[in-house]
């Protein structure tokens, strides 16, 4: 039988703590079936452990990263036999050590990241990746502390840029609560027979084209790309595309597009302006069905400023 997981990740003092404490003495969440809450990260805020085995909530404190482990945590499970079970993960380790390490039947049912307005700016500036890691795959982000000086337009635009369907709450200090109604439209129209990608549109872009395929399909298309051709692909077959960067510099890939109809001076690690037609359909190269890019024009232009295309 499953076990349902409930994740709440962020830094210390992010205000993690604050909400696992008001999650426990919520009847609604807390009604008495068998709950595991495994804590990762101890700050100023205690967990509020008085009379909490009387309502079935078992309490484990994990210290050290390498405890996270697959006969680690069966044995816990073992130990309570919960039905469901919370996890305070520690802001400085990463999410995919516990992804990998979970028994097979714990099911990730919800994961939450909280942070401090008042910092998070610095963090995302001084450890990138690791906003990444607590941003890319959450359903909500809760940032507490505002006030009325708090750069919410930068929050949304950091966190849209790593995760498109996550929902954002804006706290005040006061407790007061608002969502984020920030509009995120696209930076190109979508709409348009003919659409003109910007040199910093590309990786939102490509994003929305893997996610939602089939809009575009049919669409004319224009940006500006390097060329990789492959010895190995057909004569009339090459890539179009641009270095792509989610966080940092160790995580910069080309994120490329299969286009057909090669021209005779096309060279390999050549920057073009390329126009094609998009189109949605099966192709060797993608085992199934893909983007393909039909050729119309093209241009050899100069590397840009920035080669290297993010999402903010």
């Amino acid at each position: 039988m499953d076990i349902a997981v409930y994740l709440f990740t962020g830094f210390l003092e992010s205000g993690k703590t604050t909400f696992l404490n008001e999650t426990l003495n919520d009847k609604r969440f807390c009604d008495g079936e068998r709950t595991l809450v495994l804590i990762c990260e101890e700050g100023e805020t205690e967990v509020e452990l008085n009379g909490l085995a009387e309502k079935n909530i078992f309490v484990e404190v994990i210290e050290d990263k390498e405890d996270i482990n697959i006969p680690k945590l069966e044995a816990l499970q073992k130990k309570h036999k919960p039905k469901k079970i919370i996890i305070e993960y520690n802001g400085m380790w990463e999410l995919p050590d516990l992804y990998g390490s979970m028994p097979s039947d714990w099911v990730l049912y919800q994961e939450m990241t909280f942070a401090d307005s008042r910092s998070f700016l610095t963090y995302n500036t001084n450890m990138r990746s690791l906003v990444v890691d607590k941003l890319q795959n959450c359903e909500l982000a809760v940032f507490n502390r505002c006030s009325n000086s708090t750069d919410k337009e930068m929050i949304h635009k950091i966190v849209r840029g790593l995760n498109r369907q996550c929902n954002i709450i804006y706290e005040s200090e006061t407790g007061d609560i608002k969502y984020d109604d920030i509009e995120d439209p696209l930076p190109f129209d979508i709409d348009a027979d003919f659409i003109n990608i910007g040199l910093r549109d590309y990786a939102i872009w490509y994003r929305d084209l893997l996610e939602e395929m089939h809009k575009y399909d049919g669409k004319t298309v224009k940006f500006t790309g390097v060329i990789a051709i492959d010895n190995r692909m057909p004569d009339n077959c090459f890539i179009a595309g641009r270095p792509v960067m989610t966080c940092c510099v160790d995580d910069i890939a080309f994120k490329g597009i299969l286009c057909l109809g090669r021209k005779p001076l096309m060279q390999n690690g050549d920057w073009i302006s390329l126009t094609a037609e998009l189109r949605i359909e099966k192709h060797k190269m993608y085992k199934g069905e893909g983007p393909v890019l039909h050729t119309r024009d093209y241009a050899v232009t100069s590397v840009p400023d920035e080669p290297v295309a993010t999402f903010y």
